[in-house]
């Protein structure tokens, strides 16, 4: 990949500077209330659940250190807007959640947040608004990206394993004739040697894989490209591409090839896109119509 330029590092600094200066991120009063945007901020996310949430899950939603969350929650709780209590079937789990004060509280915040936006964009013309708002749809879906992480993992680990068996209930689902698991590959054909076996993290839970075997000298086959439904449309997929083709390049495999369903439509058009040539048949996987290739 190409490295980032200054230019670009410069640009997103300056962006984030301007955001977080304009949205009152840095007052000690954010929207005229009296808290930081931090806890304002854990009062919405603890809102989430109406039969509360861990402090677990929020430190690993928001990314904080365990420290710092149990700070802030233990000052809410103080001030009678949260309720922190054991979990009742973990003793290792503490929940937090609204008080009726702290619903009141968030309903205001609420109020007053919508407003200010509101405000903002009451400056600008109904087409200026649409173009800011998909401006912001794009900068969120290019961000998401941007933080998804896509790591080499054993095939035969727990996430792998986790992330093929989504994959074979996803085409279950799709394929008219159905799939068997059976059908997937095996830990050994995609680990050490074999092959390689790529897991895409977004906020540490696995939300897309990929697979590459080697099939004969120089020649490598990509399998089980998958992305969860709810990280489709941002790019992922051909990350994961990207990763499995780098993997095939760095073990000296010249030439990758992968074949697909006649259902998956949009997986044959992401596979052209990527410079793979449609070719005829070379494997017997029943499930396969289409065969491509790409030399690297």
């Amino acid at each position: 990949m190409e490295p980032v330029s200054t230019e670009q590092v410069a640009a997103f600094r300056r962006f984030n500077r301007y955001v977080t200066r304009r949205i009152g991120a840095l007052d000690d009063h954010y929207l005229g209330q009296d808290r930081p945007l931090g806890e304002a901020r854990l009062l919405f996310e603890i809102s989430g659940s109406t039969s509360g949430v861990s402090l677990r899950e929020l430190r690993t939603r928001l990314g904080l250190d365990a420290g710092h969350l149990s700070r802030m929650a233990k000052a809410l709780e103080a001030q009678g807007v949260v309720r922190i209590r054991v979990h009742p079937d973990d003793s290792r789990l503490r929940m937090v959640e609204l008080t009726p004060a702290g619903r009141v509280e968030l309903k205001e915040q609420e109020r007053r947040a919508n407003a200010l936006v509101a405000d903002l964009l009451g400056g600008l013309s109904p087409g200026q608004r649409t173009e800011l708002t998909e401006a912001m749809a794009a900068t969120r879906r290019l961000l998401r990206l941007a933080a998804i992480t896509v790591r080499l993992v054993d095939g035969a680990s727990a996430d792998a394993r986790a992330c093929l068996d989504a994959y074979a209930a996803d085409i279950d689902a799709r394929f008219p004739e159905g799939f068997d698991p059976a059908d997937l590959v095996r830990p050994e054909e995609v680990s050490g040697e074999a092959g390689a076996f790529f897991v895409a993290y977004e906020e540490s839970l696995p939300v897309g894989c990929g697979a590459l075997r080697r099939l004969e000298p120089g020649v490598g086959e990509i399998r089980h490209v998958w992305v969860h439904p709810e990280a489709r449309r941002l790019g992922l997929a051909r990350r994961l591409i990207d990763a499995l083709e780098r993997e095939a390049t760095a073990r000296e495999l010249s030439v990758v090839r992968l074949d697909t369903h006649a259902a998956l439509t949009e997986a044959q058009a992401m596979y052209r896109a990527c410079g793979y040539t449609e070719i005829p048949r070379y494997d017997d996987n029943v499930y396969a119509s289409h065969w491509f290739e790409k030399r690297l």
